[in-house]
């Protein structure tokens, strides 16, 4: 019986060949260009890391004078008098008697106008009406505060007797004008994103166009709906110049819209213009109001993304 000798395997090892120029430069510029999107996403992590510390810290030497069971649940915000006042719900509830007046207003408008755009408006008109809406959000904040109290107020106050010039309802209401392409832009983008399929199945079924916007278009895109609901929420929040022109500085706790009041964002600025020691308690509750802020925009947020996630459907 004969045996014969395992045959050697070799491996062939490939051939290095010399980078062409045009190959090499791309590889330059892809590297470039992924070193520039790696800091632009971490430059963002840093900068709100930073934003966080800043109102942490200097909102710790204010809870050092302050509990924070006071400072949540009082309900005189007097900061500046001789016998300080530091409960915070007269402006937690300025902020959010104006948020939900803009948000009565611009909820159902940007819906109704996302639904038109996407379902019924023909492209030519979509494209005219949709460019000219996005306009409303480039006006300054400072023409609709001026607006609001030399228009809206004087109008209300036809139709309710007896209306402070300074009120909750002028602001809200005109907050709620310029949230409106926040919500319309958003809403109709996600309302086109739905295959045309969907529909298509809709009117096979005997489904018109109402039925079928109603029914099959809105459900399918409520993730995207929702997010355009919750950055007009945040929007709202934030919001500055119009209710510290139109609402008023007074901070009432009252929950009646017809009558004037101070926000959180109003009293920032407020007490940003005037002439406060640094190391002063008055000067310390601008951050505390500040975190407060973020705290609540950052639970919108939270559900926000909460929601996308339970209704997101890929298609």
């Amino acid at each position: 019986m004969s045996t014969t000798a395992p045959r050697k395997i070799t491996r062939l090892r490939p051939r290095r060949t010399a980078q062409s120029p045009g190959r090499l430069l791309r590889e330059i510029v892809e590297w470039i260009a992924a070193s520039g999107f790696f800091l632009a996403g971490i430059s963002s992590i840093v900068i709100t890391a930073a934003i966080v510390f800043v109102l942490v810290y200097e909102s710790l030497g204010f809870f050092r004078e302050v509990s924070l069971v006071e400072f949540l649940t009082g309900t005189e915000w007097m900061p500046q008098f001789a016998d300080p006042k530091y409960g915070i719900l007269p402006l937690i509830c300025g902020t959010l008697v104006t948020t939900a007046v803009a948000l009565s207003v611009a909820l159902p408008v940007g819906t109704i106008v996302a639904i038109y755009l996407s379902e019924f408006a023909p492209f030519f008109l979509r494209e005219i009406v949709k460019p000219v809406l996005e306009l409303l959000s480039a006006v300054p904040t400072v023409v609709y505060g001026y607006f609001a109290l030399k228009f809206v107020a004087p109008l209300l106050q036809l139709v309710i007797p007896g209306l402070p010039t300074f009120n909750m309802l002028s602001a809200g209401l005109v907050m709620g004008i310029m949230i409106i392409p926040y919500v319309s832009s958003l809403s109709e983008d996600a309302m086109r994103s739905v295959p045309m399929l969907l529909r298509e199945g809709s009117y096979a079924l005997g489904g018109n166009r109402l039925w079928t916007s109603l029914r099959v278009v809105i459900p399918s895109a409520i993730s995207g709906i929702g997010a355009a609901y919750i950055l007009g929420i945040s929007r709202a929040i934030g919001e500055t110049m119009i209710v510290a022109i139109a609402a008023g500085m007074q901070p009432n706790f009252t929950l009646n819209p017809t009558q004037p009041a101070a926000t959180i964002t109003a009293y920032i600025v407020e007490v940003s213009l005037g002439d406060l020691p640094h190391a002063s308690i008055g000067y310390a509750s601008i951050f505390a109001a500040g975190f407060l802020l973020f705290c609540m925009t950052l639970v919108f947020n939270i559900g926000g993304q909460m929601l996308r996630r339970r209704y997101h459907q890929a298609y």
